[in-house]
Protein backbone atom coordinates (compact mmCIF):
# COMPACT_ATOMS: atom_id res chain seq x y z
CA UNK A 1 0.00 0.00 0.00
CA UNK A 2 1.41 3.29 -1.17
CA UNK A 3 2.80 5.43 2.01
CA UNK A 4 0.56 9.20 2.22
CA UNK A 5 2.79 11.79 1.75
CA UNK A 6 2.37 16.02 2.64
CA UNK A 7 1.46 17.41 -0.54
CA UNK A 8 3.44 21.42 -0.31
CA UNK A 9 0.06 23.35 -2.07
CA UNK A 10 -0.15 27.31 -2.71
CA UNK A 11 -2.47 28.93 -0.58
CA UNK A 12 -5.68 28.92 -1.99
CA UNK A 13 -5.72 25.71 -3.62
CA UNK A 14 -8.87 23.86 -3.98
CA UNK A 15 -9.84 21.51 -0.60
CA UNK A 16 -11.10 19.40 -3.61
CA UNK A 17 -7.84 18.44 -5.83
CA UNK A 18 -6.14 17.77 -2.80
CA UNK A 19 -8.79 14.78 -1.70
CA UNK A 20 -8.47 13.65 -5.39
CA UNK A 21 -4.97 13.58 -5.37
CA UNK A 22 -4.85 11.61 -1.47
CA UNK A 23 -7.73 9.62 -3.69
CA UNK A 24 -5.81 8.34 -6.52
CA UNK A 25 -2.60 7.53 -4.46
CA UNK A 26 -4.00 5.75 -1.61
CA UNK A 27 -6.45 3.09 -4.17
CA UNK A 28 -3.14 2.31 -6.62
CA UNK A 29 -1.23 -1.30 -5.78
CA UNK A 30 0.82 -3.30 -7.42
CA UNK A 31 1.70 -7.15 -6.98
CA UNK A 32 4.55 -8.84 -8.19
CA UNK A 33 2.99 -13.02 -9.08
CA UNK A 34 -0.25 -12.25 -7.52
CA UNK A 35 1.36 -11.60 -4.55
CA UNK A 36 0.26 -7.63 -3.21
CA UNK A 37 2.95 -7.78 0.04
CA UNK A 38 6.64 -8.22 -0.01
CA UNK A 39 7.38 -12.51 0.07
CA UNK A 40 10.12 -15.02 -0.13
CA UNK A 41 10.34 -17.02 -3.09
CA UNK A 42 12.10 -20.60 -3.10
CA UNK A 43 14.23 -21.72 -6.09
CA UNK A 44 16.56 -24.27 -6.88
CA UNK A 45 19.42 -24.11 -8.93
CA UNK A 46 18.98 -24.03 -13.10
CA UNK A 47 15.89 -23.35 -14.17
CA UNK A 48 14.95 -19.74 -15.04
CA UNK A 49 12.42 -17.85 -12.63
CA UNK A 50 9.91 -15.00 -13.83
CA UNK A 51 8.41 -12.57 -11.81
CA UNK A 52 5.65 -10.31 -12.99
CA UNK A 53 4.97 -6.69 -11.60
CA UNK A 54 1.09 -5.97 -12.04
CA UNK A 55 -0.45 -2.30 -11.62
CA UNK A 56 -4.06 -2.58 -9.63
CA UNK A 57 -6.84 0.33 -9.55
CA UNK A 58 -5.08 2.62 -11.95
CA UNK A 59 -7.01 5.17 -13.99
CA UNK A 60 -4.08 5.73 -16.44
CA UNK A 61 -0.79 4.24 -18.02
CA UNK A 62 2.02 3.90 -15.17
CA UNK A 63 5.23 3.08 -15.77
CA UNK A 64 7.30 0.87 -13.84
CA UNK A 65 10.70 -0.02 -12.57
CA UNK A 66 12.48 -3.16 -11.47
CA UNK A 67 15.76 -3.30 -9.08
CA UNK A 68 18.06 -5.83 -8.15
CA UNK A 69 19.24 -5.08 -4.73
CA UNK A 70 19.88 -1.20 -5.38
CA UNK A 71 20.84 -1.55 -9.29
CA UNK A 72 18.03 -0.52 -11.36
CA UNK A 73 17.43 -3.58 -13.81
CA UNK A 74 17.24 -2.69 -17.67
CA UNK A 75 13.76 -3.44 -19.23
CA UNK A 76 12.71 -3.00 -22.89
CA UNK A 77 9.68 -0.03 -23.97
CA UNK A 78 7.12 -2.78 -23.89
CA UNK A 79 7.52 -4.17 -21.13
CA UNK A 80 7.61 -0.93 -18.67
CA UNK A 81 3.36 0.19 -18.39
CA UNK A 82 1.41 -1.07 -16.35
CA UNK A 83 2.40 -4.91 -16.77
CA UNK A 84 6.44 -5.91 -16.44
CA UNK A 85 8.49 -9.00 -15.91
CA UNK A 86 11.48 -9.73 -15.80
CA UNK A 87 13.31 -13.23 -15.88
CA UNK A 88 16.30 -14.67 -13.59
CA UNK A 89 18.32 -17.47 -15.97
CA UNK A 90 19.69 -19.31 -15.03
CA UNK A 91 19.49 -19.47 -10.89
CA UNK A 92 22.72 -19.40 -9.41
CA UNK A 93 24.07 -19.70 -5.91
CA UNK A 94 24.96 -15.26 -6.04
CA UNK A 95 21.03 -15.24 -6.65
CA UNK A 96 20.49 -16.62 -2.83
CA UNK A 97 19.44 -13.91 -0.53
CA UNK A 98 18.67 -10.84 -3.38
CA UNK A 99 16.36 -8.90 -3.45
CA UNK A 100 14.05 -7.83 -6.54
CA UNK A 101 11.57 -5.07 -6.43
CA UNK A 102 9.15 -3.70 -8.34
CA UNK A 103 8.51 0.00 -8.26
CA UNK A 104 6.06 2.78 -9.63
CA UNK A 105 8.01 5.19 -11.42
CA UNK A 106 6.62 8.64 -10.31
CA UNK A 107 6.40 7.39 -6.36
CA UNK A 108 9.12 4.70 -5.94
CA UNK A 109 7.46 3.96 -2.06
CA UNK A 110 4.90 2.65 -4.01
CA UNK A 111 6.34 -1.23 -4.41
CA UNK A 112 6.43 -4.91 -3.99
CA UNK A 113 9.94 -7.32 -3.00
CA UNK A 114 10.41 -10.36 -3.80
CA UNK A 115 13.81 -12.11 -2.25
CA UNK A 116 14.97 -15.57 -3.52
CA UNK A 117 15.92 -18.75 -1.34
CA UNK A 118 17.93 -20.17 -3.68
CA UNK A 119 18.47 -23.59 -1.95
CA UNK A 120 21.48 -26.00 -3.25
CA UNK A 121 23.45 -28.88 -1.58
CA UNK A 122 26.76 -28.35 0.18
CA UNK A 123 29.91 -27.03 -2.33
CA UNK A 124 33.36 -27.20 -0.67
CA UNK A 125 36.53 -25.99 -1.24
CA UNK A 126 40.39 -25.50 0.44
CA UNK A 127 43.83 -26.33 -0.52
CA UNK A 128 44.09 -29.71 -0.81
CA UNK A 129 48.15 -30.42 0.71
CA UNK A 130 49.60 -28.83 3.98
CA UNK A 131 52.81 -28.94 5.04
CA UNK A 132 53.89 -27.88 8.22
CA UNK A 133 57.31 -27.87 10.31
CA UNK A 134 56.75 -30.84 13.26
CA UNK A 135 55.87 -28.83 16.82
CA UNK A 136 54.24 -26.11 15.05
CA UNK A 137 50.49 -25.22 14.78
CA UNK A 138 48.21 -25.82 11.86
CA UNK A 139 44.99 -24.81 10.39
CA UNK A 140 42.83 -26.69 7.89
CA UNK A 141 40.05 -24.16 6.68
CA UNK A 142 36.72 -26.25 4.92
CA UNK A 143 35.12 -22.93 2.92
CA UNK A 144 31.32 -24.57 2.36
CA UNK A 145 28.46 -23.06 0.79
CA UNK A 146 25.02 -24.42 1.54
CA UNK A 147 21.67 -23.74 1.60
CA UNK A 148 20.08 -25.04 3.78
CA UNK A 149 23.46 -24.77 6.14
CA UNK A 150 25.26 -28.13 6.00
CA UNK A 151 25.82 -30.14 9.28
CA UNK A 152 29.56 -30.48 9.01
CA UNK A 153 32.18 -33.42 10.54
CA UNK A 154 35.71 -33.98 10.62
CA UNK A 155 36.96 -37.26 9.50
CA UNK A 156 40.66 -39.02 9.57
CA UNK A 157 42.45 -41.48 7.65
CA UNK A 158 38.07 -42.44 6.87
CA UNK A 159 37.56 -42.91 10.83
CA UNK A 160 35.78 -40.52 12.50
CA UNK A 161 38.45 -38.08 14.41
CA UNK A 162 39.14 -37.96 18.32
CA UNK A 163 39.06 -34.66 19.20
CA UNK A 164 41.81 -34.05 22.02
CA UNK A 165 41.68 -30.80 24.21
CA UNK A 166 44.63 -29.64 24.29
CA UNK A 167 45.78 -30.64 20.94
CA UNK A 168 42.79 -29.59 18.07
CA UNK A 169 40.49 -27.26 18.36
CA UNK A 170 37.09 -26.30 15.99
CA UNK A 171 35.68 -23.01 14.35
CA UNK A 172 32.81 -23.06 12.63
CA UNK A 173 30.80 -20.20 10.74
CA UNK A 174 28.06 -20.74 8.07
CA UNK A 175 30.54 -20.66 5.66
CA UNK A 176 33.88 -21.94 7.20
CA UNK A 177 34.90 -25.00 8.98
CA UNK A 178 38.29 -24.74 10.81
CA UNK A 179 40.11 -27.33 11.95
CA UNK A 180 43.47 -26.28 13.79
CA UNK A 181 46.04 -28.41 15.66
CA UNK A 182 48.54 -27.10 18.09
CA UNK A 183 51.86 -28.59 18.13
CA UNK A 184 51.84 -30.96 15.30
CA UNK A 185 53.30 -34.12 15.33
CA UNK A 186 54.40 -37.21 13.02
CA UNK A 187 51.06 -38.72 14.39
CA UNK A 188 49.37 -36.14 12.79
CA UNK A 189 50.13 -37.17 9.37
CA UNK A 190 47.02 -37.93 7.43
CA UNK A 191 44.41 -37.12 5.03
CA UNK A 192 41.68 -35.19 7.01
CA UNK A 193 38.05 -35.23 5.36
CA UNK A 194 35.75 -32.56 5.89
CA UNK A 195 31.92 -33.79 5.26
CA UNK A 196 28.75 -31.55 5.06
CA UNK A 197 25.70 -33.18 5.09
CA UNK A 198 22.11 -31.65 4.26
CA UNK A 199 18.37 -32.47 3.22
CA UNK A 200 19.89 -31.93 -0.16
CA UNK A 201 22.73 -33.60 -0.46
CA UNK A 202 26.49 -34.43 1.30
CA UNK A 203 29.91 -33.08 0.20
CA UNK A 204 33.36 -34.08 0.83
CA UNK A 205 36.92 -32.30 0.46
CA UNK A 206 39.95 -34.47 1.48
CA UNK A 207 42.72 -32.43 3.19
CA UNK A 208 46.12 -34.16 2.99
CA UNK A 209 48.31 -33.19 6.12
CA UNK A 210 51.95 -33.27 5.71
CA UNK A 211 54.01 -32.91 9.37
CA UNK A 212 57.85 -32.55 8.04
CA UNK A 213 61.07 -32.45 10.04
CA UNK A 214 61.97 -30.17 12.63
CA UNK A 215 64.43 -27.20 10.51
CA UNK A 216 68.08 -27.28 12.73
CA UNK A 217 68.40 -24.06 14.53
CA UNK A 218 71.55 -23.30 12.58
CA UNK A 219 71.62 -23.98 8.65
CA UNK A 220 73.87 -26.97 8.45
CA UNK A 221 74.48 -26.59 4.62
CA UNK A 222 75.06 -22.91 4.82
CA UNK A 223 77.43 -23.57 7.74
CA UNK A 224 79.13 -26.26 5.41
CA UNK A 225 79.48 -23.74 2.01
CA UNK A 226 80.64 -21.26 4.39
CA UNK A 227 83.56 -23.35 5.86
CA UNK A 228 84.71 -24.54 2.20
CA UNK A 229 84.54 -20.88 1.06
CA UNK A 230 86.95 -20.01 3.95
CA UNK A 231 89.07 -23.13 3.33
CA UNK A 232 89.34 -22.60 -0.34
CA UNK A 233 89.93 -18.61 0.02
CA UNK A 234 93.11 -19.41 2.76
CA UNK A 235 94.66 -22.29 0.14
CA UNK A 236 95.08 -19.34 -2.66
CA UNK A 237 96.16 -16.95 -0.31
CA UNK A 238 99.12 -19.53 0.86
CA UNK A 239 99.22 -20.15 -2.90
CA UNK A 240 100.00 -16.81 -4.13
CA UNK A 241 102.63 -16.17 -1.28
CA UNK A 242 104.61 -19.29 -1.32
CA UNK A 243 107.62 -17.89 -2.36
CA UNK A 244 107.49 -15.95 0.97
CA UNK A 245 106.81 -19.10 3.20
CA UNK A 246 109.93 -20.68 1.80
CA UNK A 247 112.14 -17.73 2.29
CA UNK A 248 111.18 -17.62 5.55
CA UNK A 249 111.24 -21.68 5.89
Amino acid sequence: MAQRRSLAVPCGAPVLAISFLACVATGLELSVNNHAADFTLTAELGPPISLSCLVHNSSQAEELLWYRGDGQVGLTDGNKVNISSICISPVNESDNGVTFSCRLARDKSVQVSVTLDVQFPPRLSGEQTIHVEEDKDVTLTCNSKANPQAQTTWYKDNHSLILQQSHHELYQTSEVFQLSIRKAQKSDNGTYTCVAESPLGNGTKDFHLIVEDKKPIFPTEAVIAAVVVVTITIFFGIVARKDKFFKVW
